[in-house]
């Protein structure tokens, strides 16, 4: 354990001075917040709750570009120092999202707790493994952006899941990001009870789980060791969790269900997250802001 703490606590000197890690960790997700809540929302507190979710998946997300190539004691200091620097910049979010846009209730908080943890655990265990099979920082870019864009732009955290095309959504109950999306915007918006949420908790603990034991089978300590010919095996293997699950989801469609009733909800009169100042006024929108939702359209006799 001291060698865990010590490890973690350079690990976050370190991370403190990238400035990779201050873009992705700070300013990043604090000007998708503000792009959100202040533009697509149009500081509508309810429209700005149900894009809580995307925007701390993103930041959740953005650990595994800066996690470094580093046995169990440095794969696990690397991920607990990830966490501990994802914290601050979630409680800050919320903070705006409450202080500044007038968000008063911020769902089921110990779901958005233990979805923020897997999660934070789950993508910085990923960076370990792409990290641990390329050999330079220009190597490890190139393969950190091919995997972040289909993640951000899939998984519902840049535009909603029941926005996109079909054929978009059923590619996205392939991608672990869609259940951490999915997950956070049903525990923020929709207040979802931790056993509400078991196949996304469920899923990404299992991927954690794997990830982070094959991060450590292809660990090197010396960046120009060369690379186990199995290499490519072991990485395709983190995805056979999410292969079965898409498959699964395809078939049965949860996921995508709870994602379209959240969205079209949204077109819905509702008044717990609004000040009864507003409602009087009557001046907010219950619309997505520019983003139009869809409605069922019933035939015409």
């Amino acid at each position: 354990m001291t060698n865990l703490a010590s490890l973690t606590r350079m690990r976050i000197q370190l991370a403190l001075r990238n400035r990779m890690f201050f873009f992705f960790s700070v300013i990043f997700p604090l000007g998708m917040f503000f792009l959100y809540a202040g533009i697509f929302a149009k500081g509508n507190p309810r429209v700005v709750r149900f894009f809580l979710g995307p925007v701390i998946a993103l930041n959740v997300m953005g650990r595994f570009h800066v996690t470094p190539v580093t046995s169990t004691d440095m794969l696990a200091s690397s991920i607990l120092a990830n966490y501990l620097l994802t914290l601050p910049t979630v409680f800050i979010e919320l903070l705006f999202a409450r202080v500044i846009f007038h968000v008063t209730e911020l769902g089921d908080l110990l779901s958005l707790f233990v979805l923020v943890t897997i999660g934070t655990v789950a993508f910085a265990s990923l960076g370990l493994v792409v990290a641990s099979v390329t050999n330079t920082m220009q190597e490890t870019q190139v393969l950190n952006q091919l995997i972040w864009l289909p993640l951000i732009f899939l998984s519902g955290a840049t535009l909603p899941i029941a926005y996109l095309p079909k054929v978009a959504q059923s590619v996205a109950v392939f991608l672990p990001a869609t259940y951490l999306v999915t997950g956070l915007q049903n525990a923020l918006y929709s207040s979802f009870p931790v056993w509400k949420l078991l196949t996304q908790i469920l899923s990404l603990f299992f991927w954690t789980v794997l990830t982070f034991f094959v991060a450590a089978q292809l660990f090197r300590w010396e960046p120009e060791s060369k690379i186990p010919r199995n290499a490519k095996l072991w990485v395709l293997a983190t995805a056979l969790p999410f292969l079965l699950l898409g498959v699964w989801e395809n078939r049965n469609g949860q996921i995508l269900t709870q994602a379209q009733a959240a969205y079209r909800s949204l077109d819905q009169p509702a008044k717990p997250d609004r000040p009864a100042k507003a409602q009087q006024r009557g001046n907010e929108p219950d619309s997505l802001g520019n983003l139009p939702v869809k409605k069922d359209v019933k035939p015409q006799p």
